[in-house]
């Protein structure tokens, strides 16, 4: 009944707020409830405290003791959507497949089930000696992702 609650209050939230979309739900049977969101553009204080607020003011303390945490994904937490993949277009993820290869590069572009990383290598030169620097590019599919970070760069 209490799960049945919170899940309907968060749907109605989520359908306002349609930018926001939920990563992870969780409820213990003490009633401590753990609620992790995402946003197309990032998540703000704001927008957790509005999912908070959304359920917290709609729930009887009275009929039943409830703890609530609201806490954002963090920047090193996994991509697991394909809809957080568009947020960091740019940006260089570390991405490993099902066969545990491990590819590292810039996300160039999102094309429905697929995504494509883009880096620079130095490979030895075809003719004569030395190296030179190579762009090499992967395109992925998302059902081939085993798990994608995004690499924080300082």
């Amino acid at each position: 009944m209490f799960e049945q609650q919170v899940r309907s209050l968060l749907e109605e939230a989520f359908e306002e707020r349609s930018d926001l979309f939920l990563i992870e739900k969780s409820i213990t049977p003490d009633n401590q409830v753990k609620i992790v969101i995402d946003g197309d553009k990032g998540v703000t204080v704001d927008d957790c405290i509005f999912i908070s607020r959304a359920i917290e003011h709609n729930l009887d303390r009275d009929e039943t003791d409830f703890s609530l945490e609201v806490l954002s994904a963090g920047a090193t937490a996994p991509l697991i959507y394909a809809r957080q993949y568009h947020k960091h277009l740019g940006r260089t993820l570390e991405v490993k497949t099902m066969d545990d290869e491990k590819v590292e590069g810039e996300l160039v572009s999102i094309d429905g089930e697929m995504v494509e990383l883009k880096w620079k290598t130095r490979e030895p030169k075809p003719v004569g000696k030395g190296k030179h620097t190579v762009v090499k590019t992967a395109t992925i599919a998302f059902d081939t992702i085993k798990e994608a970070k995004v690499k924080i760069k300082f």
